[in-house]
């Protein structure tokens, strides 16, 4: 796959709109995975020439800021704004609630579109998704001067990208508190994939040989029918039976079962009686 930096291209972020199905919340500055899906969005475009965001004003370091007139118009009047200030050959159009796309996604999507007008992913249906993609800034230019409709669809689709498949959902993006509770799920799980990658490098073990999942429901019901602080003492005692040979299905089965007879077993606490 071809860096991102090898192709010199501006980004344009469409972080405005209303965001009906948020309550008209601001979903760009909505927080996943310890930063705002607008910056988390930057961050998969960090060789661009310059960050154009088409919004309000916020946080980001080395961005452009512009709007579409009137504000919240819609994509097509948001993509004029963004590439009125763009100037370099190529540009990515992204939404700017994207959790999950990432700087290889970017590169991709360069390297797909060599020898046409552009790219865009493709969602597990084959459906283009028009906020993700890159695209000839002059040809993009020519196709918006002639055209007077309100969809990207309209605008893009006779530009006949090329469409990518790509691995890890890049084009899922945060349209509902559910898709943001999913994307924050996914997030956690990839800080916990990464940090137990870090641990086992440092610790000379090998990441295949962790049972991340038998610990973790471990520790869930530890929690809940125990206490909180019980959880990671358990992890580590659980440890210790391992490393003196006793199977660790079969540990973690005994120690979840007993979690539930503890709690079955200890006397109601203030406030708990019905």
């Amino acid at each position: 796959m071809r860096p991102a930096a090898a192709v010199t291209y501006d980004a344009v972020l469409l972080a405005g709109g209303r965001a009906q199905r948020l309550g008209g919340r601001d979903k760009p500055g909505m927080s996943v995975g310890g930063r705002t899906l607008v910056e988390r969005v930057a961050a998969a475009v960090p060789d661009a020439a310059r960050l154009i965001v088409v919004g309000p004003d916020r946080p980001l370091p080395g961005a452009i800021f512009t709007r579409e007139d009137p504000p919240g118009a819609g994509p097509v009047p948001a993509l004029r704004a963004g590439l009125s200030m763009a100037v370099s050959p190529w540009l990515a159009l992204l939404a700017a609630d994207l959790p999950y796309l990432s700087r290889e996604h970017v590169g991709g999507l360069l390297e797909a579109a060599s020898g046409r007008a552009g790219a865009v992913l493709l969602d597990d249906g084959g459906r283009e998704q028009w906020l993700a993609g890159v695209w000839r800034r002059e040809i993009l230019r020519a196709a918006l001067s002639a055209y007077g409709g309100r969809s990207l669809h309209g605008l893009l689709s006779p530009l006949r990208p090329a469409g990518l498949v790509t691995q890890g959902s890049p084009w899922f993006d945060c349209d509902t508190m559910d898709d943001l509770r999913q994307a924050r799920r996914g997030a956690e799980m990839n800080v916990l994939a990464e940090w137990t990658a870090r641990v086992c490098e440092e610790l000379g073990l090998d990441p295949a040989e962790v049972e991340r999942d038998l610990v973790l429901d471990l520790t869930k019901d530890v929690a809940h029918g125990v206490a909180r602080p019980a959880a990671p003492l358990t992890a580590y005692l659980l440890g210790l039976a391992v490393g003196r040979g006793t199977a660790p299905a079969d540990a973690a089965a005994r120690l979840s079962a007993l979690a539930g007879e503890w709690e079955r077993s200890r006397p109601a606490q203030d406030g708990e009686a019905g």
